[in-house]
């Protein structure tokens, strides 16, 4: 028996990268899917988002996985879209069981600064939010959330050096902490009715959004056009095992095991992907 065999996923920011390996990943193991993604670039935001066609390529690879798929294009900042994203995928499928708020920005250096800020918030806490809020009337008692937070998260952010100088940048680790404890509120609430929702933390992940040149630039800060190779030998500062970071399919089997029945009273969890990396930055806590 497949792990998520009949049920039925909205998955967000599922044109390629992270959010297409994990709507793969579970129709892999026989979960139907509701897939959206924006396929248009933001402004602010200093590299390529995804196109229709990634988006096209994502519902090419869960067809070949025998399973059935909606693709909507829609703008997670905008509920009123992924309602009617959810909806269709709804008339399609008749149900739905689990929801991963994928979809996310990196704003580092942005311009102009306060609309970096505002895309990236939107993108990243408003739009997992709106994600979660447009699913949560279709969830019964078994269902699982499994939204997207990062070990940046769980950094200190008035550690950094320059505070204040990229509302893009610091944005990033604000929507991401206060996404994880949005979550955490709502697992506490949702528990009487048999819902889990939960937050996986991945370390740097080779998906487009790390190899871009403002992610090169944030972790060569010395250097004016670092090269990915550059970039390469600077991302292993942030995990403890000598990687430079893990794949998408990592977390995409951490999504599936959340989305799955052997999870079934994991809630709340603040999972973290990372290579060690909250070991390597932190004292011992509970």
């Amino acid at each position: 028996v497949q792990r998520v065999e009949g049920k039925v996923a909205f998955v967000t920011g599922a044109a390629r990268g992270q959010g297409r390996c994990n709507a793969v990943r579970l129709a892999e193991e026989g979960a139907d899917i509701i897939a959206v993604d924006i396929c248009r670039d933001i402004d602010t935001i200093g590299y390529p988002l995804a196109r229709p066609e990634d988006l096209a390529e994502t519902a090419r690879l869960v067809d070949k996985s025998g399973r059935g798929i909606v693709a909507v294009q829609a703008d997670v900042r905008e509920a009123a879209q992924l309602e009617r994203a959810v909806q269709s995928g709804i008339a399609e499928f008749g149900k739905l069981d689990i929801v991963v708020a994928q979809a996310g920005v990196a704003g580092m250096r942005g311009q102009p600064p306060l609309q970096a800020w505002s895309d990236v918030i939107n993108t990243n806490l408003v739009g997992a939010v709106n994600a979660i809020q447009v699913a949560l009337p279709h969830l019964g008692e078994g269902a699982s959330i499994i939204a997207t937070g990062s070990t940046a998260a769980l950094m200190n952010v008035a550690t950094k050096e320059n505070p204040g100088e990229d509302p893009g940048g610091t944005a990033y680790v604000t929507s991401k902490r206060l996404l994880s404890q949005y979550v955490w509120d709502l697992a506490t609430q949702l528990a009487v009715r048999g819902i889990r929702a939960n937050v996986i933390h991945p370390t740097n992940t080779n998906t487009d959004m790390l190899q871009s040149e403002p992610m090169y630039r944030s972790f060569c800060p010395s250097l004016t056009h670092p090269t990915r190779a550059d970039a390469e030998r600077a991302f292993g500062v942030q995990q403890a095992m000598p990687i430079p970071y893990v794949e998408p399919e990592d977390i995409s089997n951490a999504v599936l095991w959340l989305a799955s029945d052997e999870a079934r009273f994991v809630t709340g969890l603040q999972l973290r992907v990372d290579a060690g990396g909250y070991l390597k930055w932190y004292d011992y806590h509970i």
